[in-house]
């Protein structure tokens, strides 16, 4: 727990210094789309997650491939010095959480209201867009959307705003019409089983 709580203490160290300087260069927007799109990557490759997690690869080694994979990406030069000093200093294991408060903290500077998605599949991005809209207009106010793909859920999606949970799940609904429907058939069974007893 000492760690965790350690490592979002770096997390959040690392994403106010970025923000700072993006925002000196007025390069912020691109730099948190650099970050998005970084997190989509890492999300999308197993490659990837063991480049910036394992401790059998060197510094010079993760330096050298974050900073080719950034300059293919055509990230902006701040963020490819980022993720090199990243490398350099052994945190590149924590990029994800940096990305998500940088996203926050800008989220909060432009007044929208963070909304968790948990879709079963992934959204393309018209249906991000459209989601997005949605909850905008059932909120009165800018939402920024974060949506993680979680296959348990069968053709659902969950969306939660701070502690609310608007939607449901297919996978709850589901879930509850199983339970009824055993209960159900425990009922017919002990029904059957007295008039045949009778």
């Amino acid at each position: 727990m000492a760690s965790k709580q350690t490592s979002g203490a770096a997390a959040l160290r690392y994403a106010t210094a970025l923000v700072d300087i993006a925002g000196e260069s007025k390069k912020i927007d691109s730099v948190e789309q650099d970050l998005r799109d970084l997190s989509a990557m890492i999300a999308a490759s197993s490659d990837f997650q063991t480049l910036i997690k394992s401790p059998l690869i060197s510094r010079k080694e993760q330096q050298d491939a974050v900073q080719a994979i950034a300059k293919k990406a055509k990230f902006q030069d701040i963020t490819v010095n980022f993720l090199s000093l990243l490398a350099q200093n052994r945190r590149l294991d924590i990029v994800e959480a940096i990305a998500n408060a940088v996203h926050e903290m800008m989220s909060k500077r432009r007044g929208e209201v963070n909304a968790k998605v948990q879709s079963a599949f992934k959204l393309s991005p018209a249906q991000e867009k459209a989601l997005r809209e949605a909850l905008e207009k059932a909120v009165g106010k800018a939402v920024a959307v974060q949506v993680e793909v979680d296959k348990d859920l069968i053709g659902g999606m969950v969306v939660t705003m701070g502690s609310q949970m608007i939607d449901d799940s297919v996978k709850r609904k589901l879930e509850r019409l199983k339970i009824a429907m055993s209960a159900s058939a425990n009922t017919n069974t002990q029904s059957a089983k007295a008039a045949n007893e009778g």
